[in-house]
């Protein structure tokens, strides 16, 4: 061929290529565990709404609930090989990737929600983040889902109350701690399980916020619910940090707007659906609420002392410190 032809032809295939690349839509796949209807599940969907809004053509999300594609176990090993790109577990899924999350799980740490999102909204907070990125993984938010509620088929009024049940938990050995310190036997169980769990006497009780109580119907499946708000329960909305990096700056600028966005709508709908659902829970009468006294919550809170002692070392005297001085 003519050389005055040849590079022109190679300008013209290499503009086409360039433009092809260009065109190329990042596919986001966002893995949860929980029901669409819960503030999670509203976030993905959110999330998955406005960026097709706003990077329409560039960046496509689908959001895959209820453990369509992994449980919390298993969305980290798939997260580390690009099966997915995008996930919310609970902090308490991280005990194999850093000890600093368990922070979230310690019993009677947070006072409340504003506690909890005065500490996330902090240095101490925004620093943990990136407590896992050496492990290959960016933290990008903490969605709230809210305050844990004790249940169970007997009334749980004091600590004796939970001796020798067993109470399902997420894979953390701080949780595993706190129910060992009422003389419980706690049992790692997915997230997945657990209705079937409580309904075949599998296991005895579970922890959990209002949302998930209700959405799931484990209300349906237990006598009574204490409420004693002794725990959190707060996602860490994370992805592979190798592709975060990877995409073009534009485009993780505005991702990170977005999710900024989402993270107050989360936080909203949160608050929202607490109230309703633990509403909705007591007019079907399937599960007693118990509300305990200042002094029953006082002993539930001595009997778990303990535990913070244990595990301060690990998770941190600092984050612990700053966990508390939002309690004021």
């Amino acid at each position: 061929m003519n050389r005055k032809f040849i590079v022109p032809l190679l300008l013209i295939l290499g503009l086409s290529l360039s433009v092809s690349a260009q065109a190329k839509e990042i596919l986001i796949k966002f893995s949860h565990v929980v029901s669409a209807d819960t503030p999670k599940g509203k976030g993905a969907e959110l999330f998955k709404k406005l960026v097709s809004e706003r990077l329409k053509g560039k960046v496509k999300v689908e959001v895959f609930p209820n453990s369509q594609l992994y449980n919390d176990k298993a969305v980290l090993k798939a997260l580390a090989l690009g099966d997915v790109q995008m996930a919310a577990p609970s902090l308490s899924k991280f005990g194999k990737y850093t000890k600093k999350y368990g922070v979230f799980d310690l019993p009677f740490l947070f006072k409340d929600t504003k506690s909890l999102a005065c500490f996330t909204g902090g240095d101490t907070g925004s620093k943990l983040l990136t407590a896992i990125e050496d492990k290959g993984f960016t933290g990008l938010a903490y969605w709230l889902n809210g305050m844990k509620q004790l249940s169970a088929n007997k009334p749980l009024k004091t600590p004796a109350d939970a001796k020798g049940l067993k109470f399902r938990i997420m894979s953390s050995d701080v949780l595993a701690a706190q129910f060992e310190a009422v003389d419980a036997n706690p049992q790692k169980m997915s997230f997945s399980e657990v209705y079937n769990g409580l309904q075949t006497g599998v296991i005895d009780g579970q922890e959990n916020t209002w949302s998930n109580i209700y959405t799931k119907k484990f209300f349906e499946v237990q006598h009574t619910i204490s409420e004693s708000n002794h725990g959190v329960l707060e996602y860490l909305v994370v992805t592979n940090t190798k592709f975060w990096k990877g995409l073009p700056a534009d485009i993780r600028t505005e991702l990170e707007k977005i999710l900024k966005e989402v993270t107050l709508k989360v936080t909203a709908w949160a608050l929202e659906k607490a109230d309703a659902d633990k509403a909705k829970i007591t007019k079907a009468g399937k599960a007693a609420v118990i509300s305990l006294s200042e002094a029953q919550l006082d002993k539930w809170r001595q009997a778990m002392a303990p535990v913070w002692t244990k595990f301060e070392g690990e998770i941190g005297k600092d984050s612990i410190a700053a966990a508390v001085a939002c309690n004021k």
